[in-house]
C-alpha cells in the first residue's frame, strides 16, 4: 500500500483529496507556488515552488509513493519530465496532453464515436473566416488551452464579433465551436483503475452563472435513457484514454441527444455533492484508483444540491453562516482562502434532503443567507 501521495496543485480540490487520503491513512505532500494554499493548510507538507521548478518537482517525487494533480493547467512539460525521470503520475502525461488542448480533446472524443458540437481549429483570421462558414453562426471562439470558468471564450454572432475576439485572443491558438442550444448541462464523474475497472457517479445537472458553476443537482432532472447514455459515454472515454483516477465529462443535453463538451482529468466541482450524498466520495474514489485500492460502484443516498460560494469583491468575511448551519440538512465547506475576490471560488455548501424539491428549496434559502462583508 502506498504511504505518501504527492499532489501537484494546492487548491480546494487538493484540499478535499487530502481529507480523503488522510482518512485512509496516507500522508500528503503538495506543491503549489502560493504559500498557505488551501491544500497546504491540511497536507502534511507543502513545497512552495513554481510548477516548472525542476528541483522542486524532483523533491515532490522523491517524497511521494504516487503522484497526481488536482487541476489540468499545470505545465505538460513538468509532467513529462517527471515521467522521463522514471516517476509515474495518475492520470499520466498522455491524458493531460489530450485534455489540455480543446482541439485534441474533441478529436479524441469524436474518434471514440461520441458526438460533440461542430468545431474547427483556428490559427489565423483567414482560418476563422473559413471556420465560420463550416461551423456556422452563432458560435463560440475559445482558446485551445488554459481557459476555464468562462475565461478565454467569446460568443460570436457576426464577423465583427469574430474580428474583435480574434484580436482579444492575442495570437493564442483557438477553436471555433458551434453554439449548442442545449436543454440542460450535465456532467458525469467517473473513475478507472489500473486493472481497467470503471465506476460512474450519478449524473448531475449543472446551472452556470456568467460561465461559472453556481449549482449542481443530483440526480440530474433528465430521463433514465439520457442518464444511462451519459454514463456510458464516460465509460467509453475512460477506456479510450486508459485513464487512472477520477475524472469528469461535461455534456450538453438536446432532447434525447447527449453531446460531450469537455473532459476534466481530475476530481470536479460538480462532484462535491458526493462527500455527503454518496456511499463514497469522488475524492476517496480518486485516492483508491491511483493507490491500487478497490473501486466500488457509488450509490446516491438521497437527493442533493451543491451550491458554490463565490467571492463578491466586497469583503472577505462570510456573513450568514449561523442561519445556514442551523439547517441540519446543510453541510458547509470553506476553502481557507483569505481574499474573496470577485467570482473566486471560496467554498460550497451541500443540501441533502428526502426529495429533490426540498433540497432545491433549502439551497435557495441557503444562498439568500450568505453575503461577503468587511469587518
Amino acid at each position: 500500500m502506498n504511504r505518501t501521495i504527492g499532489i501537484l496543485g494546492g487548491g480546494q480540490l487538493g484540499r478535499m483529496l487530502t481529507f480523503a487520503a488522510k482518512r485512509l491513512g496516507y500522508r500528503v505532500v503538495t506543491l503549489d507556488p502560493a504559500a498557505d494554499c488551501p491544500c497546504g493548510q491540511v497536507a502534511d507538507a507543502q513545497i512552495v515552488a513554481a510548477y516548472d521548478d525542476e528541483a522542486a518537482l524532483d523533491e515532490l517525487a522523491k517524497q511521494s509513493d504516487v503522484l497526481t494533480y488536482e487541476f489540468e493547467n499545470i505545465p505538460l512539460d513538468s509532467v513529462t519530465s517527471l515521467e522521463e525521470a522514471g516517476y509515474s503520475l495518475a492520470p499520466n502525461g498522455h491524458v493531460l496532453r489530450i485534455t489540455q488542448d480543446r482541439v485534441l480533446e474533441k478529436q479524441f472524443v469524436n474518434g471514440c464515436g461520441i458526438a460533440t458540437a461542430p468545431f474547427a481549429p483556428v490559427t489565423s483570421f483567414a482560418e476563422l473566416e473559413a471556420a465560420l462558414l463550416t461551423v456556422g453562426l452563432p458560435a463560440v471562439l475559445k482558446t485551445c488551452r488554459g481557459g476555464y470558468d468562462g475565461k478565454g471564450q467569446w460568443r460570436i454572432a457576426s464577423i465583427r464579433d469574430a474580428r474583435e475576439a480574434f484580436v482579444a485572443a492575442q495570437g493564442a491558438p483557438l477553436i471555433l465551436e458551434g453554439f449548442v442550444p442545449f436543454d440542460k448541462e450535465i456532467s458525469v464523474v467517473a473513475a478507472r483503475d489500473a486493472l481497467g475497472t470503471v465506476v460512474t457517479f450519478p449524473v448531475t445537472e449543472n446551472i452556470h452563472e456568467a460561465g461559472i458553476l453556481a449549482m449542481s443537482i443530483a440526480p440530474a432532472r433528465v430521463s433514465d435513457a439520457v442518464a444511462a447514455a451519459a454514463r456510458a459515454l464516460a465509460v467509453r472515454i475512460a477506456e479510450g484514454l486508459e485513464i487512472i483516477g477520477a475524472f469528469a465529462v461535461e455534456c450538453f443535453v438536446l432532447g434525447d441527444e447527449v453531446l460531450v463538451n469537455e473532459i476534466a482529468p481530475r476530481v470536479h466541482n460538480s462532484g462535491h455533492y458526493s462527500i455527503e450524498a454518496c456511499t463514497i466520495s469522488q475524492y476517496e474514489m480518486h485516492i483508491r484508483a491511483i493507490s491500487g485500492l478497490p473501486l466500488v460502484q457509488p450509490r446516491l443516498l438521497a437527493p442533493a444540491v451543491m451550491v458554490n460560494i463565490l467571492g463578491s469583491g466586497t469583503g472577505d468575511q462570510l456573513d450568514g453562516v449561523f442561519p445556514l448551519l442551523s439547517d441540519p440538512d446543510i453541510a458547509l465547506h470553506l476553502y481557507g482562502k483569505p481574499h474573496a475576490a470577485l467570482r473566486r471560488k471560496m467554498g460550497h455548501f451541500t443540501v441533502v434532503a428526502p426529495t429533490l424539491e426540498a433540497a432545491l428549496e433549502k439551497a435557495e434559502h441557503g444562498r439568500s443567507y450568505l453575503r461577503w462583508v468587511t469587518l
